[in-house]
Order: C-alpha cells, then sequence, then structure tokens
C-alpha cells in the first residue's frame, strides 16, 4: 500500500497538469487558435531538445544492442496491440466499418511519450531515459504504419511522408552524435540549451493534451459507449499489459528495457490518437470512449501496474 501511494503521488500531478489545460481551455485562457503554435513549438523544438538532452552523453546507447533492440520491441508494442484488440472488437461485438476500426486503432496504441516520460524521470533517472526513447522510435513507425492502415485501409500506407517528424529525425540523429561521443565536444552552451527547453517539453504537452480531451469530450458519447469503454479497459488495460509483463519477465532483457516495458504496459490509450482519428475519417465518438474510458481507470491502474513490475518484474 506504501508503494501504491509512492507511485501515485508521482502519477498525479501528470493528470492534474493536464486537468490544467482542460480548465484552461474551459474557460478560454487557451483557445484553440493557439493549438497549432503551441503543437509545433512542442514537436519541432522542445521535443527534440529533450530527446537530444536524454540521449547526448548516454552511455546504455553506445551498445549496439539498444540502438536495435528498443524500437523493434516498441513496434512489437503495437502489433501486439493490434492482434489483442482484434480479438477484443470480436468479443464486445464492436460493429464493423469505422467503430471497429477505430477501436482496433485506439485501444491497440498505448500513450508512449508524454506519460512515461516524467514517471521514468521520477523512477529511473539517467540512462533508462534514452532507452525509452529508442524504445518510441519504434511505436511511432508502427504508429503511422500498420496502425494507421487499421483506422483507413491500405491507402494510409501510401502517406509514408506522415512519419516524417523532427522527434523522430532527432532520434536517430542524437543516437547517431552520441556514438562518436558528442557531449564531450560540443559547447556547453548547447547542451544546456537541450536540457533547458527538454524541460519545457512535457508540461506543454501535458497541457495541450488536456485541451484536446476539453475540445472532444463527449458526455452523451461515454454514456452510450460502455460496450467500447469495457472492451478497450479489457485489452488496454489488463490483457496487453500482462502479456507485456510475461515477456519482459521471460526475455533475456537488461534491467533498463525491462525498466521501460514495465512503463509501457502501464499505459492507458494515446491521447493523440484522437487527433488523428478525426484527420483520416474514422468514428471520433469511439475514440473518445476509448481514450477518455482508459485514462480516467489509469489514474489507479498505472500505479498498480508500475508496483507490480518494480516488485516482480524489476524485483
Amino acid at each position: 500500500m506504501t508503494q501504491f501511494l509512492f507511485l501515485l503521488q508521482i502519477v498525479a500531478p501528470i493528470f492534474v497538469v493536464m486537468a490544467i489545460g482542460f480548465g484552461m481551455r474551459r474557460v478560454g485562457v487557451l483557445t484553440s487558435e493557439a493549438d497549432h503554435s503551441l503543437t509545433r513549438l512542442v514537436i519541432v523544438v522542445l521535443a527534440p531538445s529533450l530527446i537530444f538532452d536524454a540521449i547526448l552523453g548516454n552511455d546504455a546507447l553506445r551498445h549496439p544492442e539498444n540502438w536495435l533492440l528498443p524500437p523493434v520491441l516498441g513496434f512489437g508494442s503495437v502489433l501486439l496491440g493490434i492482434v489483442c484488440a482484434r480479438l477484443g472488437a470480436r468479443v464486445f461485438r464492436v460493429a464493423e466499418g469505422a467503430p471497429r476500426r477505430t477501436f482496433v486503432f485506439t485501444t491497440s496504441l498505448q500513450n508512449y511519450g508524454y506519460i512515461p516520460l516524467p514517471i521514468c524521470a521520477a523512477l529511473f533517472p539517467g540512462e533508462t531515459m534514452g532507452i525509452l526513447f529508442a524504445f518510441c522510435l519504434g511505436v511511432e513507425v508502427a504508429f503511422w504504419s500498420v496502425a494507421l492502415w487499421q483506422l483507413t485501409g491500405r491507402s494510409a500506407l501510401r502517406r509514408w511522408w506522415t512519419m516524417l517528424n523532427p522527434p523522430m529525425a532527432a532520434i536517430p540523429l542524437a543516437l547517431v552524435l552520441n556514438g562518436l561521443s558528442a557531449k564531450a565536444w560540443l559547447p556547453t552552451t548547447v547542451t544546456a540549451t537541450f536540457d533547458t527547453l527538454g524541460a519545457c517539453a512535457v508540461p506543454m504537452a501535458l497541457i495541450l493534451s488536456g485541451a484536446l480531451v476539453a475540445d472532444q469530450l463527449d458526455i452523451a458519447a461515454l454514456r452510450q459507449g460502455r460496450r467500447h469503454i469495457l472492451g478497450s479497459i479489457a485489452v488496454r488495460i489488463l490483457i496487453v499489459p500482462a502479456l507485456m509483463f510475461l515477456f519482459a519477465w521471460l526475455a533475456p532483457l537488461n534491467e533498463k528495457l525491462r525498466a521501460v516495458l514495465v512503463m509501457q504496459a502501464a499505459m492507458p490509450a494515446s491521447i493523440f490518437s484522437l487527433v488523428v482519428t478525426r484527420a483520416y475519417g474514422g468514428d471520433i465518438r469511439v475514440a473518445i470512449q476509448v481514450v477518455i474510458g482508459t485514462s480516467l481507470i489509469g489514474l489507479v491502474t498505472i500505479p498498480l501496474w508500475l508496483s507490480f513490475g518494480l516488485r516482480w518484474i524489476l524485483r
């Protein structure tokens, strides 16, 4: 119980910051007109700075296996989510067509970025953050390829350029620079700038996520979507984490990668999938039901799963 309360104290501020973004949108302090500029700021400047700050000087990422295995496992985590979500859609009788495609898309994707980052900083400071970013590279590739294909059909595969974005480019570049010991010869001003800008990335992204939820929240949709909510909780909150934990326990992985798998397994559905669902013509009501349903229960289940992982997987 003590460990759960300790972990809850780590997880709760993440949701509080999102709630602040939610409230700022509702009272008109953070307007929708500002979203595009602030989102571009996060994507183009703040997130890449955080990536460089976490990877440069990271000794764990000097080993080739940590360049390859984390992205592969990140990609595999999405494939696992897709398989489980497709089975869950049948069990919970999700309607064919756009509702089922959206259910599979949103349920298969964990909130792999801005919620795990502050948890990682609190529980596993140091080199684990770099491994987390390498894992996220694989998730990003899966997000914009096989996951998007589940939502839209094969036409999405023709839009391969949608996978290209500054954070995705920053990860391999930072890995190469780290292999060249760039932190030793880059000016201190540069690395200090990465540190300062990177510290702004997570709070800004969480505030924008809360504003996004405020835009998309539909109480009527939540009331009518009990089957989708229960199905997504069964898949995203119970089945997928259990399978990822089993893999982390059995596979011969180093402790840093095990820690990343534990954090990723505990995550609810990705909030950003709401944006993609609307942009690509999915069923936004189903997306809201999945994302809001798993996120609300995530406040309790994240520390529960983390407590289990710390005790039995990481010991």
